[in-house]
């Protein structure tokens, strides 16, 4: 099999890479800063340089992996922008960037990957969205606002796909034990409810691709605890995330 990992340079873009590369399967990975990536030694491991902001490199980097002109079974879209703007303000330049990677970078992913596979009359496309996504509220965050446009652009593109054989999967992750979430966090995760760490991740997201599963929400705790505040008002829910929010940058080292 051949996949195609989008923001695959680290974190649970480059757990997926190393789960299928045990696997002996052709992966390559791509991201903004290569060298990010550890020491490889990974014989079928390919590692590009692009960004999902600008699609032309995107689609370069999947072409290079397919010089020998193998299908390309599995596209994943690991890319992603994170800025707190709830009990903060953010900058034109953080706000800029979540939009750009977030929400064009994600429509760029599906291009490519549809024109792709197109043609094969079979494919699998996966996307990294958020748990905080599935929130409908009028003063979420803006970071919450772009994943929620992830699993809508999903569930477009998982409809236009499906007479083409190719599957959709949106995946909305709580909190994962990431090496960015210890950074964003300066190490500290004691306010992080229902941690996951990242081989439970990768072994749920790769069931999930493989399974053609359309939308995967975990873990199960957070599911469950997203979807009841989903259920209240939009004013009492307003007021709940915001002071959560609040909490949580509360003494921060």
């Amino acid at each position: 099999m051949t996949i195609f990992i989008a923001g695959g340079t680290s974190g649970i873009g480059y757990a997926l890479a190393r789960h299928y590369l045990e696997k002996g399967y052709q992966v390559g990975i791509c991201g903004r800063n290569p060298g990010k990536v550890p020491h490889n030694t990974f014989e079928n491991l390919k590692i590009l340089q692009a960004d999902v902001c600008d699609m032309d490199s995107i689609a370069a980097a999947v072409r290079s992996l397919q010089t020998d002109g193998k299908p390309l079974d599995i596209f994943i879209n690991c890319a992603g922008s994170y800025a707190e703007d709830v009990a903060g303000k953010i900058s034109y330049e953080e706000a800029e960037e979540m939009l750009q990677t977030n929400i064009l970078g994600t429509a760029n992913c599906f291009e490519v990957a549809r024109k792709a596979m197109k043609g094969q009359k079979k494919g699998s496309i996966a996307v990294i969205a958020s748990v905080s996504g599935i929130l409908d509220y009028e003063n979420s965050s803006l970071y919450t606002k772009t994943k929620r446009s992830v699993i809508q652009i999903s569930d477009a593109y998982r409809r236009a796909l499906k007479p083409f054989g190719i599957s959709v999967t949106a995946i909305a992750p709580g909190y994962v034990d990431t090496e960015k979430l210890r950074q964003l966090n300066h190490n500290d995760l004691h306010k992080k409810p229902f941690l996951t760490d990242e081989e439970t991740a990768v072994n749920i997201i790769s069931k999930a691709i493989e399974n053609r599963e359309k939308l995967v929400i975990f873990p199960t705790k957070m599911k469950w605890m997203m979807k009841s505040l989903s259920l209240l008002p939009s004013f009492l829910l307003n007021m709940i995330m915001f002071r959560k929010a609040q909490w949580m940058k509360d003494n921060r080292p």
